[in-house]
């Protein structure tokens, strides 16, 4: 695609994704305006000075659909730009973020503080706490099992992330049947298939700057990132220290996606399929692979989020299950098509 044609399609995806966000903040139980949304927007920021919008609508909009709107953008951004640098790692195509153990040891931290009660000190932040530690460790152990003789390979990395992941899933599932307290299995559950209901403006700003720190320093390195899906004797011809740059994509991809998935929950599909959205409208060359993979990736998660809400109103269905329903079927549809393909380095 011509460099100015992607710049095109790049304004058009960020229109899109300000529009989405305007309808996030738009639907809900209570009905609001456009203008009464960009009025009390304006104000908070402090580009207007008088509002008529009331406190209850100031409220609604500040306080709960904002932040969860910008949170939904900014998990999307950060596993759709996770998963396009795990598939470049690993040179393989249905690879993502949680192949690392990140969701499964993240699991294991938020079961053990809604039933087992654990972490209790950090009060209001113990689910996240708990969860981004339990994914830190699960990557640790892949990492440790994945390196023999000071190098990493790939195959060692992935059968790695699958029996780290089996473990601690059964670690969650034991502490699930130990305990009898309905309504907190029933929360593990919940959190597990993902949700953003917990969205406040002093849970978005870590995530916010991990994802803003990732996505420079992996812009930084996309030369290495296609060099990487042209296959390790080749990136290593072309200077790219294979083992240690695989070093750097694991602790950059698990602190972006452990530090996601503490707020949000497991939301499967995304790394997995935006990137090869992002391939089939603009090639592999990871110049421009990340920065479509995040908008992308905003505006799948932003829609997604709005399904969950409206689909079973007034309750709220988990988000995962939107994901899965909406990413199954069109990346089935997608594999169909004969012009895919993976890792051109184009």
């Amino acid at each position: 695609m011509m460099k100015k044609n992607s710049r095109l399609f790049m304004a058009f995806l960020c229109c899109i994704l300000f529009i989405s966000m305007m309808m996030a903040i738009l639907i809900g139980s209570v009905g609001i305006t456009p203008t009464i949304i960009l009025e009390v927007l304006f104000y908070k920021l402090g580009i207007i000075t008088e509002v008529s919008a009331t406190n209850s609508q100031q409220i609604i909009i500040w306080e709960i659909r904002a932040p969860r709107v910008l949170l939904a953008a900014i998990v999307g951004a950060a596993l759709a730009i996770s998963g396009a640098a795990v598939q470049a790692l690993v040179k393989n195509s249905i690879a993502d973020p949680y192949i690392l153990g990140v969701s499964s040891g993240a699991s294991v931290g938020a079961t053990s503080v809604i039933l087992l009660g654990t972490f209790s000190a950090f009060g209001v932040y113990a689910l996240s706490v708990a969860a981004f530690l339990g994914s830190i460790v699960a990557v640790t152990f892949v990492f440790l099992l994945a390196r023999v003789n000071g190098r990493t390979s790939v195959m060692r990395l992935l059968l790695s992330g699958i029996a780290i992941s089996m473990i601690f899933s059964a670690i969650t599932n034991f502490i699930l049947m130990m305990s009898n307290e309905q309504g907190g299995i029933q929360s593990v559950m919940h959190w597990m298939l993902g949700s953003l209901a917990g969205a406040k403006w002093s849970n978005i700003i870590i995530p916010f700057l991990v994802l803003i720190i990732a996505f420079l320093l992996l812009t930084n390195r996309y030369r290495q990132l296609n060099a990487l899906l042209l296959g390790e004797e080749t990136a290593t011809t072309m200077g790219v220290n294979v083992d240690r740059f695989r070093i750097y994509l694991i602790l950059i991809v698990s602190l972006l996606t452990g530090v996601v998935v503490a707020v949000s929950g497991t939301i499967g599909f995304v790394g997995l399929i935006v990137p090869h959205i992002v391939r089939i409208l603009v090639g592999s060359n990871y110049k421009v692979v990340l920065p479509f993979s995040a908008v992308i990736g905003s505006i799948f998660i932003v829609w997604a989020d709005m399904g969950a809400r409206v689909a079973i109103a007034p309750e709220e269905m988990p988000i995962g299950i939107i994901t899965a329903l909406c990413g199954g079927p069109f990346f089935i549809w997608m594999l169909r098509r004969q012009r895919y393909t993976f890792g051109e380095g184009d």
